[in-house]
């Protein structure tokens, strides 16, 4: 790369890490890893040039800020879902638009699958499953598999088991992101013939109130996850400025961070499918207001949220 686009793809950072005076020390070390990463980048294409200079004075520069504020604060677990994941993102809201695209596209395959093919919804979930729920709605209990496990061992199973689905898919991501789409297409498909098959049933309505109190979070937690995994595979295929391997090391730490970030959503997930969705007979405002509780949640923690505090910081 020429110095001149080097100069021009970066400069704009440079100057708002000299300028912006950042009061947390987290925030002036990823400056610092950031400075320091275009500062081997320069040494090593531009050694005797003005920008390498220029980077290695603001490097000394983030540094000292490390060091001076290297003591920990007491409210790092606080600052890090407050301030540090929304920031990751927004920074990354292109890997959350493509993972939803590619999860929304999946459910429609799904659910038209299961619409012309009527053995599709038994592939997909197995004629266990398939057989009992169809023996629960002759019942008139269509959803007891809900209420058929005790409330305390089932949080834990799927707790656990959502918090491994969602690290199993950011990890499919080193496989050139790939790896994650695949995982996501599963899942979307999954759930687009889960969900056909109840309004198949003329159990629509019903299924979506009942299966949604604890599957907003749940799906949108996966979503998240995926994304996290393209953020990964992306940062092998697309380095940029950096070199390969410190390229996919920020991009494992980013995804990774956005993965731990989701296992208390995973949780208050696995809380409502374990001790709220087992009372299908609740009542509907109750359950309407759960879902959509958990929507506006996410919507605004996801989307909303981090745009303001990325103006907050940029102040």
């Amino acid at each position: 790369m020429r110095e001149a686009l080097f100069v021009k793809q970066n400069s704009e950072k440079w100057q708002h890490y000299e300028s912006v005076r950042q009061a947390n020390p987290d925030e002036v070390a990823n400056q610092f890893i950031e400075i320091t990463n275009d500062l081997a980048y320069a040494k090593t294409f531009y050694p005797n040039s003005k920008t390498t200079a220029y980077l290695n004075g603001l490097a000394s520069k983030l540094h000292q800020a490390v060091y001076k504020n290297k003591k920990e604060k007491s409210n790092r677990f606080i600052h890090f879902w407050r301030t540090e994941l929304p920031v990751l993102f927004f920074e990354h809201r292109k890997q959350i638009y493509y993972a939803l695209i590619f999860f929304l596209v999946s459910c429609a395959i799904g659910a038209l699958s299961a619409k012309y093919d009527d053995t599709f919804v038994r592939l997909i979930m197995g004629d266990d499953y398939v057989n009992m729920t169809n023996e629960n709605i002759a019942k008139g209990d269509p959803f007891g598999v809900y209420k058929q496990s005790n409330e305390f061992l089932m949080f834990t199973q799927i707790g656990l088991n959502n918090i491994y689905v969602a690290l199993y898919t950011f990890v499919l991501g080193i496989i050139f992101s790939f790896g994650s789409i695949v995982s996501l297409f599963r899942n979307g498909v999954m759930l687009g013939s889960f969900q056909y098959f109840f309004f198949s049933k003329g159990l629509g309505l019903q299924s979506v109130l009942v299966i949604w109190i604890h599957g907003t979070l749940e799906i949108s937690a996966i979503v998240l996850a995926g994304a996290a995994g393209l953020v990964l595979g992306n940062s092998f295929l697309f380095p940029k400025t950096y070199n390969r391997m410190e390229s996919v090391i920020k991009g494992a730490k980013d995804g990774l961070k956005i993965v731990l970030g989701l296992v208390p959503i995973f949780i208050v997930a696995a809380f409502f499918e374990s001790f709220v969705t087992r009372h299908t007979g609740m009542p509907i405002y109750l359950s309407v207001f759960i879902l959509t509780m958990s929507a506006i949640f996410i919507i605004w923690y996801v989307f909303i949220y981090p745009v303001k505090i990325i103006k907050k910081l940029s102040l």
